[in-house]
């Protein structure tokens, strides 16, 4: 039996359009992490389409894990565990992770953990420093926007999240109508930096006792001034509109994250998942969160990747939370909701 420190775990990811499989060395040694990405393909749909995302994954996944090993010095035979997402996620694109991370248990005879995939996002900030808990999390990416409160590790709770849109998928669709190429994130955080907050968009429920979030009405708001300029044939300025947008956002963000400190005393919060990586909100954080530990991944962790499955597979593996072969996806996973 090895040591823990030692243990080999192969993390598989594949719950959108990120072919990914990585191995952990022990608790925190990340040997690898590889990731084929499909934005090319799907780029001239203006976003991702489930059924050609699942075949993707079936021709990348056998070079990805191979690759994986090969870069970790290691092969399947000296595997340990295998750690896969089950959800939440595309459920096409689920299944081809959980068919080649099934396979690969019971022809090695090891053990099978499944893994929420916002579970991973949280947990790649591991590979900054041991976290100490309990710890709040804001997750933000393009299909969730949340704040998670942990007691210890993986024991999550929701305690916020949107009512409609997420965030990432909001920069999205404002992208779309600047003509920005998908996905739009990161070239609105760099016209942001350009731009003046000249536009004074809404920010919903920034004033409520609450910690929920609301992106339409931003979103709503930005498309109907852009449309209705088109209307009268006056051009708007992307920077001007990006840094207005991008502000919106933020403000929001911010209000909600102190709003849950105040709630919820921690020492850490991690800020984590795709938006995690925008330049803007880590300015921000930097600027107004001072009495409480920030962590941010690194920014290869911060978007779809198995090294963050791996990671967070460590606290199931404590638990001894393994799946037996008819592990099924979850495509509308959760985690529970704070009482």
């Amino acid at each position: 039996m090895k040591d823990v420190h030692q243990k080999l775990t192969l993390g598989i990811e594949t719950s959108c359009d990120e072919t990914s499989a990585a191995v952990l060395r022990g608790t925190r040694e990340l040997l690898s992490c590889v990731i084929a990405t499909q934005i090319p393909i799907h780029q001239k749909y203006g976003g991702v389409v489930p059924e050609i995302a699942s075949r993707n994954h079936i021709l990348s996944i056998l070079p990805v894990v191979e690759q994986a090993l090969r870069e970790a010095g290691t092969e399947l035979p000296e595997i340990n565990q295998i750690a896969v997402t089950y959800g939440p996620g595309l459920v096409g694109a689920l299944l081809v992770g959980l068919a080649a991370a099934k396979s690969f248990a019971w022809a090695h005879d090891i053990p099978l953990i499944p893994v929420n995939h916002m579970a991973g996002h949280l947990m790649a900030a591991q590979s900054v420093e041991p976290l100490e808990f309990p710890l709040l999390a804001l997750l933000v990416s393009g299909g969730h926007t949340e704040l998670v409160y942990v007691s210890q590790a993986g024991d999550y709770k929701i305690v916020g999240e949107t009512r409609d849109d997420a965030v990432g998928e909001a920069y999205d669709k404002v992208g779309r109508v600047m003509g920005l190429t998908y996905p739009a994130g990161r070239e609105i955080d760099q016209l942001a930096h350009q731009g003046r907050d000249i536009y004074d968009f809404p920010r919903a429920m920034i004033k409520e006792d609450n910690l929920e979030f609301s992106f339409s009405g931003l979103k709503s708001a930005f498309i109907n001034l852009h449309h209705n300029a088109q209307q009268k044939g006056e051009v708007l300025s992307n920077q001007d509109l990006s840094a207005s947008f991008q502000t919106a956002v933020m403000d929001i963000l911010m209000a909600k994250t102190k709003k849950a400190l105040e709630k919820y005393p921690v020492k850490t919060l991690v800020v984590a998942g795709g938006v995690a990586a925008n330049q803007g909100l880590r300015e921000r954080l930097a600027a107004e969160i001072q009495d409480v530990k920030v962590i941010i991944p690194p920014l290869r962790l911060c978007g779809d990747n198995a090294g963050m499955i791996a990671y967070a597979s460590v606290s199931e593996w404590n638990k001894k939370n393994f799946a037996s072969l008819d592990l099924n996806a979850k495509p509308s996973l959760a985690f529970e909701t704070m009482e």
